[in-house]
């Protein structure tokens, strides 16, 4: 089976004592003390403390983890406790967790930044750039609601070119006006809420251009989230005969998702996101929305992800471990759930993770291109959230609960 993309779960291949599940799970406060211990912690809070979020300036500026009711509120990131706490680094990737952490692609193929040139497209040669790892990111400016982070790198592709790349991060806690405004519906009594987004660029500080012969970067932004046996991700697509739009979906990434954790209906697909099964999916740019999202029946969480895809036709980079036919044939969202490499093995979580990626960036010297991604938790009665995933994501709670088999 050719491996689509490596991602966290492949580590498990190597073995790593201070990975599997965490053994430690709380509060917000409770992780934001966790995290003092071992690192550095901003934390972004609304003027009435209710929505915070914790970010990391040395994780790469990664939004840890998020509350909508306090340092008392439920913590929405999935964090690897058991990595951070041991102060060891592992070789070939540090999946420390996180909400939102920034990374770059495409991961496999002849354009890779994770294989060095004329090695084999297999795990023993795949390494997660430092800078996208275990390298921090400069802290420029911050304020109580945001933080932005800067860092120069360089960057050589499995074709030997070489970027000269200044990555800018800022990291934005939303206010609740800002928060409705984005779902485009007036505010709802009722629910607890946090929302932050982050504004993602890259430019082209060498004197090259880049170009589609040499290789093409993405901005790739992936979130890590608790699961529940209840959580089912949902994710709106554009309909249409796959004559003229291809497939709905990629559900190929770790061979075929089965077919009671993934239905495809008319205008939205439902995916497993209980941390109990490996598998992955991923919705190619003529079918994708600019919306995801999640619900966890069982803690009433609704969970809401939008990005800024272009208006026009865009190139997408693929990371399929292989020599391909087509390196700018790539999916522009993503979700994975966790589970055992083998029947009643280890893993890495538990957790899924909800994710975005920006177009292939063909950049000038000195141009730039920009990803947003915002991420929003409501908490609240289903009569109450249920308005908003029929408005946002097309679908109501009773679907979105019975949409799988449990």
């Amino acid at each position: 089976m050719k491996i689509r993309t490596g991602l966290f779960p492949i580590l498990l291949l190597s073995g790593c004592a201070t990975m599997g599940t965490p053994t430690k799970s709380g509060t917000f406060g409770d992780d934001v003390e966790f995290l003092k211990k071992h690192t550095d912690v901003l934390v972004l809070q609304s003027p009435d403390g209710r929505a915070q979020v914790a970010v990391v300036p040395s994780m790469q500026g990664r939004v840890m983890t998020s509350s909508a009711d306090g340092p008392g509120g439920s913590s929405a990131g999935w964090i690897n406790y058991d990595l951070i706490a041991s102060g060891k680094t592992q070789d070939h990737i540090n999946a420390y967790g996180g909400e939102d952490r920034f990374w770059m692609g495409p991961e496999g193929g002849q354009f890779s930044i994770f294989f060095r040139k004329g090695v084999p497209f297999d795990f023993k040669n795949w390494f997660t750039p430092a800078c996208l790892d275990t390298e921090p990111f400069g802290l420029v400016n911050q304020a109580a609601d945001r933080a932005h982070f800067r860092r120069r790198v360089k960057l050589t592709n499995y074709s030997d070119f070489t970027f000269d790349i200044e990555i800018n991060r800022e990291v934005r806690l939303l206010s609740a006006a800002d928060l409705w405004k984005n779902l485009g519906l007036p505010a709802t009594a009722g629910i607890k809420s946090v929302a932050f987004e982050t504004e993602n660029r890259i430019t082209n500080c060498g004197s090259a251009p880049w170009k589609k012969e040499t290789g093409l970067l993405s901005i790739w932004i992936l979130g890590m989230l608790k699961p529940s046996p209840t959580t089912t991700v949902v994710i709106p697509f554009v309909p249409g005969p796959e004559a003229q739009l291809g497939p709905v979906v990629n559900d190929a990434y770790f061979g075929k998702v089965p077919a009671d954790r993934l239905v495809v209906k008319d205008k939205v697909l439902f995916f497993s996101g209980d941390g109990k099964h490996r598998s992955k999916i991923g919705i190619p740019p003529r079918r994708c929305r600019p919306v995801a999202g999640s619900y966890d029946a069982a803690n009433q969480i609704l969970t809401l992800v939008q990005f800024n895809p272009p208006a026009g036709p865009a190139d997408y980079v693929n990371s399929m471990w292989e020599l391909q036919k087509d390196p700018f044939a790539g999916d522009v969202v993503n979700s994975y759930n966790d589970g055992p490499v083998t029947p009643g093995g280890a893993q890495l979580g538990p957790f899924y993770e909800l994710e975005t990626s920006s177009p292939a960036a063909a950049l000038a010297p000195n141009g730039t291109i920009t990803h947003l991604h915002r991420t929003i938790h409501l908490q609240g009665p289903e009569a109450a959230l249920d308005p908003v995933a029929r408005a946002v994501l097309g679908v109501g709670l009773e679907e979105i609960k019975t949409a799988l088999k449990r």
